[in-house]
Order: C-alpha cells, then structure tokens, then sequence
C-alpha cells in the first residue's frame, strides 16, 4: 500500500469512527481515534497484518473494534489512555506556557492598543477620552486593580499625570504607530513602578509588608497548588502500594480464578501510576515556580530598597536615575503575575485529570480492596528501597556486560531510564505487574540504553538474556495499550508516535521508513607533497606575472648614503624613470592639378566639314 493510499484510508476510517461515536453521545478526539486505531492494529489478538492491504472486511473489522473499546463504560484502561491523551494536548513546557500567557496578554489589550494607537482627536473632549483609555490601558497591561475600581483608578490617574500630563498628547499622537505602542509600554511600566513604590511607603515612612505586594492571585495561588497536587499524588501512590500487593498476592498463589478480575486490577494499577507519573511532573513545575517566586520576592526587596535610598527625602529627583528603577519594580511584578497565571493553569490540569480516575475507583472500592489484600502487607516504594538496599551488582564479576553504578557515575540521578524507571524483568514474569526499579542495585547499560530492576536476582536474569526480555515487554505493550505512553516505548513501535506528535491520518499500515543520520569527513588534500604552490588556473594571471617578470628587466635599483643615514642602515629605494614619448596625429594637406581644356574646331557652318578635336590642357610638370 503506498503512503498517499494509507493516510487516505486511516482518514476515512477515523472520520467515520468519529462520526459514529458523536452518533452514540459520545465526543471523542481525532487524536485520540487515531491512536485506539493504532492500538487496535498492533494488538496480535485482532490479526491485522500491517504488510497487507486492507480489505473493506478489515476496514470494517477495524471500526467495529475500535467502536467496541471506545464506547466501554467504566473501563481503567480507556481512561488511561484518554488520560495520556489529555494530558499530552494541554501540557507543555514552562516556556511555552509562559509565551502562552504573554500571547494571550497581547490579545486581550490589542483592541485598546488600536484604539489609542489609531485615534485622530481634535477637540477637547477627544483628548480627554484618549487619556481615560490611555489609563484603562495601563490598568488592564498592569493587572494593579480593575479598570471599574475608582481607588485604583485615581491611583494609576495620579501616577501617569506625574511622567506623562495631558498636555502631552499632542506629541504623542504625531508618533508613529510602533512608537506610540513602545510609549505606551514605557508608560505602564512606570506608572506600575510608581504604585508598587507608593504602596510600599506608608505615611511616617513605616515599610509594607513583602506579601502584601504580591498580586492577589499569588498569594492565593502559591500555597494552595502545591497542596492539592501533594494530596492528589498520595491518594494514587497509596492506590498504586495497595493494587501492586493484591496483584503479588494473586501472582503468588496464582488461583483458578479471580474476582474481580485479575486483567481489571492491572489495568486498574497502570491508571494510578499514570496518574502518578503526571502529578509528579506537575509538582515538579509548582516547586519551580515556588522556587522563582521566592527569587523574585528578594529581588523586588532590595529593588525597593535601592529606589527609597534613591529617592529618600528629595522632592526632585533627576527621571535618569529612579525611571530605570521603576521599571526593573514592573518586570518584577509582570514575572510574578506570570507565575501566578502558571500555577493556576497547573491547577487546572490537575483538576482535569480527576475524571480519567474515577472508574478504577468505581470498580475497586476501598472495602472491595480490603477484602482482596485481607492479612497482605501493603508495602510503599520506600519500603521496597529499603529491602533491596544491600543487594548491588558488582561489575567486576560481570565482564561482557556494562552495568553503571553511583561512585563510578557522574549525574547518576538524572539518567534517562528504559521503561520510565519500571523493572521489565517483573512486567514480564509477574503477568503485567509494574514495580519500581532501583539504581542503586545497578543500572544495566544494553544497546544505548539503561535498564533499572526491582532486585539483584531480576537484574541478572534479564541481563542475561536482555534481546528476549525487551521483546516480551513489547508484546505486553501491544496487549495493553496504554502502556506504552506509560512506559515511554515510542521508539519501540516506531508507527506509535506521542501524543503530542500524533496527527490524525497519520500513515499507519506502513512499515515505517528506519533512517539515521550519518556523516563523513576528509582532509581536502591528504597529502601535502602533491600541493603545486605555484600552481595557477587561471591563463591570465599567468600572463600578468609574465608581464611583470619582463617589465623587471629594463629596471634599475638604486642606492644613496648620506652622512646622516651613514651606519645607521642600508636603504634601498627602486625607481621607475621617465621616458621619452611620441605620437603621430593626423595631418592637413593639399593638392594643385591643371584643369583640362579641350577645343572641338568645324562644329558650325561647314555642312560636310570635318571635327578637329584640340587638346589645350597644360601639362603636370609645367
């Protein structure tokens, strides 16, 4: 099937699939169609055969499966996966997020800014309702108080009259629009400066309290984000602690049968530790932004403190010296506002993600689990560290293999791990059970990448066969899907791309193209003995240095000594001497010839009479 023909097919069977649960009540992404169809093709139990066409019975068989898993009611396992989708579609990086929130800035005020901006006034009225908008436009941009709220309006009005009076205007609307749009920046900076400073200064020179300059949304932001994520990722850890023993109690008793579900449990234990997996990475960038909040707050400390030794007492002082500070006091401000926007958009996430949790917990209650673990110890993550904290590899005993340990390892901590830090050796023979795996017992270093184990005896065994056990991770990977944004396994199944990549239509039933980037370099001469130094291409140049070397011939050089330059040192000076020129131009001249004469004799009267032709001209010579 050639490419164009698969991303036509895959387009088709996702529109429909598309349509056909919207039919049904239920709205579903074209992400997250496109990837279930992905799954439902490597899945060996439905027999698709990506090498083979597709036939209308396939694209049928296709849809009716994947119908089939989209339209589950309490299903761990597609929540999992709507999670992951979820997730990889609203979550980026902190850069990002912030260019967002500027981006989003900038569209909220460009309807002020055009106003302002594109204004023409004439009278006095005008010029009075540009300056009220001018005003709003510092408001909205500053986020110091709403545009409806008379004190913070008199104030930001106070402010803006003492570096930027009405009487100004006029030169302002003469500006270009890109200068008018600068101004205007410069203007809420430090209007902003001013009211921060205004507000820090009491009356009898009496300091405000730090907090009580911090938006309002930071001060409610900041503590309750990091809370709600470290409550949420309890509740998962605690899940996942208790799910893992039931599944070990099961697994070692191995009983006929299970109720609930053994297959429900796991896929149960994989929804918590993907929520787990995202809760941490969300309370890594609420501590972060903690962390630039605390940095900022010392930084706008002593910016407050350098402008009140700038300005003390004065009652005028030079704009060079306290704009520059009123500024740095606005960027302060605007970087903690952005922190704050962050931490909120945080929250919603971690909000969002509650959803994708609840049908675990509808399955498995917690009397439910209870009464499965009955006398089971439920053991933490710590308490499995703790046990394995003496078992260690020791490399010397492994000569054809390459394990990585922390004294002999520099970052060890931030090494990318395989399977997202999961022992594959216990995936494999525990029947899909997830356990940590632990860096301190050894990390094993095969093919480029690093593998983490649950205990010294699962190391050994899977690196003793490594090829077999990665294989059988990939096979339970296609069995359970969401495993494999879970365990990171993209690079695995190359026509499984992240989430955040995935395009809807996107080649599937294709073997994709392996590629590798490689280079190649040489010397541009090898060898140097076989260098020409003299070598010239160019026939002209050869005939300018032939001109040259004859010219030298009819030269002289010459030498003088005076008694000043007498041993001192020998000068040597070459001279080309004048010659001697002639050209030949064009010359006037003259000649004078007799003019020719010649007398006929007999032409009239005579009728028979003979001509006599006589020749009169005079000679040349005479």
């Amino acid at each position: 099937m050639s490419g164009a023909h698969a991303e036509s097919v895959i387009k088709n069977i996702i529109r429909e699939i598309v349509q056909q649960c919207a039919a049904r009540g239920h709205a579903v992404s074209d992400t997250l169609v496109a990837f279930m169809v992905k799954a439902v093709v490597l899945d060996p139990r439905n027999g698709f055969n990506v090498d083979r066409t597709l036939t209308k019975q396939d694209v049928q068989k296709l849809e009716e499966l994947c119908l089939g898993k989209l339209m589950e009611e309490c299903s761990p396992s597609l929540d999992t996966i709507k999670m992951q989708v979820h997730f990889d579609m609203n979550y980026t990086s902190r850069r990002e997020f912030l260019e967002e929130i500027h981006r989003v800035l900038e569209s909220r005020l460009s309807s002020v800014s055009r106003e302002i901006t594109d204004s023409r006034v004439k009278t006095r009225e005008e010029f009075d309702a540009l300056y009220c908008k001018i005003i709003t436009y510092i408001q909205l941009r500053s986020g110091m108080g709403s545009p409806t709220d008379d004190t913070a309006l008199k104030e930001a009005t106070a402010a803006l009259q003492s570096v930027f009076p009405q009487t100004e205007l006029g030169a302002f609307m003469v500006l270009l629009k890109r200068d008018k749009e600068q101004q205007l920046r410069e203007l809420t900076m430090i209007v902003t400066g001013i009211r921060l400073f205004n507000k820090a200064s009491k009356k009898g020179g009496e300091e405000t309290d730090l907090q009580e300059l911090m938006p309002s949304i930071l001060n409610e932001a900041l503590p309750v984000t990091s809370k709600s994520i470290e409550k949420e990722l309890s509740v998962s850890q605690t899940l996942a602690w208790r799910y893992t023993s039931v599944l070990e109690k099961q697994s070692d008793s191995q009983p006929a049968e299970c109720d609930p579900p053994g297959v429900l449990l796991k896929q149960a234990l994989y929804n918590v530790r993907q929520h787990e997996v995202f809760l941490k990475m969300l309370l890594a960038d609420a501590c972060l932004c903690a962390k630039h909040v605390e940095m900022l707050q010392t930084a706008l400390s002593s910016q407050m403190k350098l402008l009140k030794e700038t300005i003390q007492a004065k009652t005028a002082v030079p704009t060079a010296n306290v704009f520059p500070r009123f500024k740095s006091l606005s960027e302060l401000w605007s970087a903690l506002q952005d922190e704050a926007q962050l931490l909120n958009i945080l929250r919603s996430i971690l909000l969002s993600l509650q959803p994708f949790t609840a049908s675990q917990a509808k399955i498995f209650p917690e009397a439910c689990v209870d009464g499965l673990l009955e006398a089971a110890e439920v053991k933490t993550d710590q308490q499995r560290m703790a046990e394995s904290a003496d078992e260690r590899i020791v490399p010397a005993e492994m000569n054809t293999q390459e394990w990585l340990l922390p004294e002999t390892t520099t970052s060890f901590d931030e090494l990318p791990l395989q399977y997202n830090g999961v022992c594959g050796y216990s995936l494999v023979t525990r029947d899909g059970l997830l356990l940590p795996g632990y860096p301190h017992i050894g990390v094993f270093h095969h093919e480029e990448k690093l593998y983490v184990f649950s205990s010294k005896e699962a190391a050994l065994t899977f690196a003793s066969s490594p090829e077999d056990f990665i294989a059988e991770v990939a096979e339970k990977a296609k069995l359970s899907p969401e495993l494999i944004q879970l365990l990171q396994l993209h690079r695995q199944f190359s026509c499984v791309s992240p989430y955040s990549e995935l395009q809807p239509g996107e080649s599937l039933l294709v073997k994709p193209i392996t590629k590798c980037e490689s280079g190649t370099q040489t010397d541009i001469h090898p060898l140097e003995t076989n260098i020409d130094k003299s070598y010239e291409w160019n026939e002209w140049e050869l005939r300018r240095k032939a001109i040259k070397l004859a010219a030298l011939r009819t030269k002289e050089t010459r030498s003088m000594q005076t008694d000043l330059s007498h041993m001192r040192r020998e000068t040597a000076t070459k001279t080309w001497p004048p010659k001697d020129a002639a050209t030949q131009s064009k010359r006037d001249g003259d000649s004078s010839v007799p003019r020719p004469q010649v007398y006929l004799a007999g032409l009239r009267g005579q009728r028979d009479a003979h001509v006599v032709k006589t020749n009169l001209t005079r000679p040349v010579d005479q």
